[in-house]
């Protein structure tokens, strides 16, 4: 390992930043590094990354995982280098706001009976009736599940927050049911290696296994689950002050994205055709 590599490295770590966080911004300057073959990043300059970034537009590359390595450089330079000036002109891209796909509740038993195994089926059922990201499902600890007060813990959740989330009655007689078959020791959703978590590649697996058992015709993904949470609980009258603080979401905002999806709230907005008389007739 570089001594560059190493101090940022140290850089992620003193400022907590969660191991996927890190990967992915080691990731960002590995990239930039080979781009100009193999060149130490810390040997190139504005221009550099100008036209790195204009060779990533011609790949392909998603809007989001675009900013994410420009997040990553941001990192490096204005961090560990010290070089704010490199970055201060190096634009992230606009990305268009699209609506998140949401399940009827038809389709979430649909989908969810269709899940090949006991494991991936109770982990996304947990996901989905708590509001939690697929890594925060297979994270949980047999001692997360508080049946006494109701909740369920959820530790070093996105930004590292711990957060309580519901635990509904029905979901806890299915956990029990699961504990009886799985007896599971540490994690709830023990890996291969019981000390280990169940691998989240596991349950992409048995995401696209139910996708094609159904015959669903929507973009399903892991995330599905947390974005049909909270817009069902927007429809059922759930203030969404209560549904940011169960996302464990920062900012109000992230969380009216919901408000755009959810068709009882659209459903319960009256169009001013309403308050109209107006008859189309034919004419003779």
């Amino acid at each position: 390992m570089s001594p560059l590599r190493r101090r940022m490295i140290e850089d992620m770590t003193v400022r907590n930043l969660a191991p996927a966080t890190q990967r992915a911004y080691i990731g960002a300057v590995k990239k930039l590094s080979q781009y100009f073959g193999g060149r130490s990043p810390d040997r190139l300059g504005r221009d550099d990354i100008h036209a790195f970034q204009l060779h990533l537009t011609t790949t392909g590359l998603a809007w989001s995982s675009f900013n994410r390595i420009v997040c990553g450089l941001q990192f490096f330079y204005t961090v560990t280098l010290n070089r704010s000036d490199i970055m201060e002109r190096i634009p992230y891209a606009r990305t268009p706001t699209k609506l998140p796909v949401v399940l009827s509740a038809d389709e979430i038993v649909r989908f969810l009976e269709a899940l090949p195994n006991l494991k991936s089926r109770v982990a996304l059922t947990t996901a989905y009736a708590a509001g939690l990201r697929a890594s925060e499902a297979v994270a949980l600890k047999v001692e997360d599940i508080d049946s006494a007060r109701g909740v369920i813990h959820v530790r070093n959740g996105k930004g590292g927050k711990d957060r309580d989330v519901m635990l509904a009655p029905n979901l806890l007689e299915i956990l029990r049911t699961y504990y009886r078959i799985v007896r599971p020791k540490v994690y709830l959703f023990p890996g291969r290696n019981v000390e280990r978590p169940y691998n989240v590649s596991n349950l992409y697996a048995a995401c696209r296994r139910a996708i094609a058992v159904t015959g669903l015709k929507k973009h399903i993904t892991l995330h599905t689950m947390r974005h049909s949470f909270a817009t069902h609980l927007l429809e059922q009258g759930t203030d969404i002050r209560i549904v940011q603080v169960l996302l464990g979401h920062r900012r109000l905002s992230s969380t009216e994205i919901y408000t755009h999806v959810s068709t009882g709230t659209i459903c319960a907005t009256k169009s001013p055709l309403e308050h109209l008389s107006v008859k189309v007739v034919s004419r003779p």
